[in-house]
């Protein structure tokens, strides 16, 4: 497998007391590189069990797309990208940004998929050119992003996309949080759909859907945009 070094993991830079310039993280980003992203990673490990469910559901989103290469933005060990693969026989090249150094290190030793490259950094600076991976998505990783800061993480996903821009978040009609395991500033929910459209007229909602939990109880009730760029 083909990885990266290591990506710088933060939100801007800024000037310390004494002028020098230092990265200053994104409290959401510094909580999911730390111990509460870990405790995530052991709470969503793969198991035999999940592949048929998880390979149904993104059949239902991009059964019939014509790609070749997916990169997932927030991947954690792969869970999503093992589905696609098994979507696509393995046909289509897979690369993954995933910030947290322990989900990293799993998704980079496991064998069930053959990983293109994978990067341990974030989504405000993804290490590729401009419109050189076909399909680009998150699942479940833009409610972990601050209002202020969402703009940044998907005009890079956008701009990373050659043709498909996947979008698998929860919904709400206005933004706003939520408490997320007893803490407050790590879940924001809005209409994803509707701030993609507004903020990037290029983009055309080919379909949208709705993972209903009961029907595949591996993902919570999520809501998804495909978006054709």
């Amino acid at each position: 497998m083909k990885t990266s070094s290591l990506c710088v993991v933060g939100d801007m830079v800024q000037r310390d007391e004494s002028g020098n310039n230092r990265v200053a993280i994104a409290p959401q980003l510094e909580a999911w590189t730390g111990q509460f992203g870990d405790e995530y990673v052991n709470r969503n490990d793969y198991a035999d069990w999940k592949m048929e469910p998880g390979t149904e559901a993104f059949r239902r989103i991009l059964g019939g797309l014509d790609i070749e290469s997916v990169l997932e933005v927030g991947s954690n060990i792969g869970l999503n990208l093992l589905f696609i693969n098994a979507l696509f026989k393995g046909s289509v090249k897979l690369y993954a940004v995933e910030p947290n150094p322990k989900a990293f290190d799993k998704l980079v030793s496991q064998t069930r998929m053959k990983l293109e490259k994978a990067w341990n950094c974030d989504a405000f600076q993804l290490p590729l050119p401009d419109s050189s991976i076909d399909l680009v998505f998150t699942a479940g990783v833009l409610i972990h992003i601050a209002s202020d800061d969402l703009g940044r993480a998907t005009g890079e996903i956008v701009r990373v996309a050659r043709k498909y821009v996947l979008c698998i978040e929860y919904f709400s009609h206005t933004p706003v949080e939520v408490p997320y395991r007893g803490q407050m500033g790590l879940l924001f929910k809005r209409d994803f759909g509707a701030f993609y459209l507004d903020r990037f007229p290029l983009l055309k909602c080919v379909n949208y859907g709705f993972l209903w939990q009961r029907e595949f109880r591996i993902f919570d009730n999520l809501n998804w945009w495909l978006f054709e760029k």
